[in-house]
């Protein structure tokens, strides 16, 4: 994702679209039904508690953090295609934003989470954990190693399938900025058919949580590469479930 544009001024913030966020209420995504607001919202202002730390250093992290198919092995790497998800973390202006904490989740390569209530009847992979972190570097550049996950299905519509896809939370100088996110990846068909997508009112918004293969960065007989960029805010942000306002 490129800069809007424009140089930056001291205190600007690009004004966000608020027509490309989905209603809270969205009957074809059921959960939205239950989870959905039916009163005016009531904002809090986070003290001195929630906004003065912890601030976060690559030394926190074990060497294998960032590498989803060795960090949680017993008797060898996880199974499935490996993959490196790689981007940058970015304000409004397309300025990289350092030292920003990025956790990840995600199923295995047959579509489950190891989760004790995910019940789906894919096996587990013993040497796979599905969780990992790493930080993002001076230019907000990260990096990590997994497995592409599968797809699965699940009961929104009797049997709705989500397409693969990876969890992303990214916190920034306190725990107050947390952004929460998934990608998915390019070329998937089961895209557009996901209920979840579907309430994204904007293509581009969809398009914006798609990482792009790069054959320009894959390791040779060892994994294909996608690039993913994070905007935290502005007109080109990527869209946070828990924030849609970013960072």
């Amino acid at each position: 994702m490129t800069s809007p544009g424009f140089a930056a001024a001291p205190g600007d913030i690009v004004r966000r679209d608020r027509t490309q966020h989905p209603p809270a209420l969205t009957p074809q995504y059921k959960t939205s039904v239950l989870r959905s607001p039916r009163c005016a919202l009531v904002s809090f202002e986070p003290g001195p508690g929630e906004n003065a730390g912890p601030v976060f250093r690559a030394r926190m992290l074990a060497p294998l953090e960032n590498d989803l198919i060795r960090n949680y092995a017993r008797d060898g790497d996880a199974q499935g295609e490996r993959i490196i998800v790689h981007g940058r973390i970015l304000d409004e202006f397309g300025r990289p934003v350092p030292d920003a904490l990025i956790e990840v989740w995600q199923a295995n390569a047959g579509g489950r989470y190891r989760h004790k209530n995910d019940g789906y009847l894919a096996p587990l992979d013993p040497n796979f954990g599905g969780a990992g972190r790493c930080m993002s570097d001076a230019g907000g550049h990260y990096f990590f190693r997994t497995i592409r996950p599968g797809p699965y299905p699940w009961r929104n519509n009797g049997s709705d399938w989500r397409p693969a896809h990876i969890h992303l939370s990214i916190f920034g100088q306190a725990f107050m900025q947390r952004l929460v996110t998934q990608l998915y990846f390019e070329g998937d068909p089961l895209i557009p058919l996901c209920p979840i997508i579907g309430t994204l009112p904007d293509a581009s918004v969809v398009e914006r949580l798609v990482a792009k293969l790069d054959m320009g960065n894959a390791v040779p007989f060892d994994a294909l590469a996608y690039r993913f960029d994070i905007v935290l805010r502005g007109r080109r942000q990527s869209f946070f479930e828990n924030r849609p306002e970013g960072m």
